[in-house]
């Protein structure tokens, strides 16, 4: 739950959209579109609460992930209550599941992979969204456990364009997976609860769920690529053994 969302705080609407990060300009179209409650008056002060900087928040990161303002208003006006649970899933969905990007020189990531620079190789890996650029010897790696992987991996002997090369085809096998099991999980699991009209004491348990996903996925399809890998290396050995020995007979 976001730590300005205090129980019982009250703001004015310059308060309120300060908080919320937005215009009050914003807020107040937002109003009147139906999208927060009418205010406490007092006088000719409004005074709003809690539900309505959350609401506030869920619009603005809501928009911020590219979904548009109707889209936003429908889902907000079927569940006018659900602000709270949804910023909490989105806490979730936002949490690192690996390391803060790090900044270093270009020879440094070049000496993670003991080879020399090469900033066309340097090129190839900002195209990948996977290391970005700050000035003309900096970069930031945006994926530094990926990159590090791969450095690891070129170290070890193979072509630094080898291991590039793979990356969007791991990237795309892996997003098929994760598709097939985002959609399995929302038929079974998440589509009841929507179906039911998103009932106020199920939250802790979809929400329970979904932090627990990552998890369990990645050990699922690191268990089989680790057996698809072993097995893969068997069968390539094997073959190359054989084939040495049909030219020795």
């Amino acid at each position: 739950m976001p730590e300005d969302a205090t129980d019982g705080e009250e703001y004015t609407v310059d308060e309120l959209a300060a908080r919320a990060q937005m215009t009050v300009r914003n807020v107040r179209a937002y109003a009147g579109r139906g999208l927060i409650d009418a205010p406490r008056l007092e006088g000719r002060t409004g005074y709003y609460n809690r539900e309505h900087l959350q609401r506030l928040q869920l619009i603005r990161q809501l928009i911020e992930r590219g979904f548009t303002l109707a889209a936003i208003e429908k889902a907000i006006l079927n569940a006018p209550h659900a602000a709270g649970h949804t910023l909490d899933l989105i806490a979730i969905l936002d949490q690192p599941d690996t390391a803060e990007p790090e900044t270093m020189s270009r020879d440094d990531l070049a000496a993670l992979a003991g080879v020399h620079r090469d900033d066309t190789l340097i090129e190839s890996l900002v195209g990948l969204g996977l290391v970005e650029k700050i000035g003309t010897d900096q970069v930031r790696l945006i994926e530094p456990a990926v990159v590090r992987s791969g450095a690891a991996a070129v170290k070890l002997g193979l072509a630094p364009e080898t291991v590039i090369a793979l990356f969007p085809l791991l990237q795309s096998h892996l997003r098929t997976i994760a598709d097939a099991f985002v959609r399995e999980v929302v038929k079974e699991l998440v589509q009841p609860f929507i179906d039911a009209g998103l009932p106020e004491d199920e939250w802790p348990k979809v929400l329970s769920i979904v932090e627990s996903l990552l998890p369990i996925a990645s050990q699922v399809t690191l268990g089989i690529f680790r057996t698809e890998f072993r097995d893969a290396i068997e069968v390539e050995v094997g073959e190359q053994i054989t084939g040495l020995a049909s030219k020795r007979s």
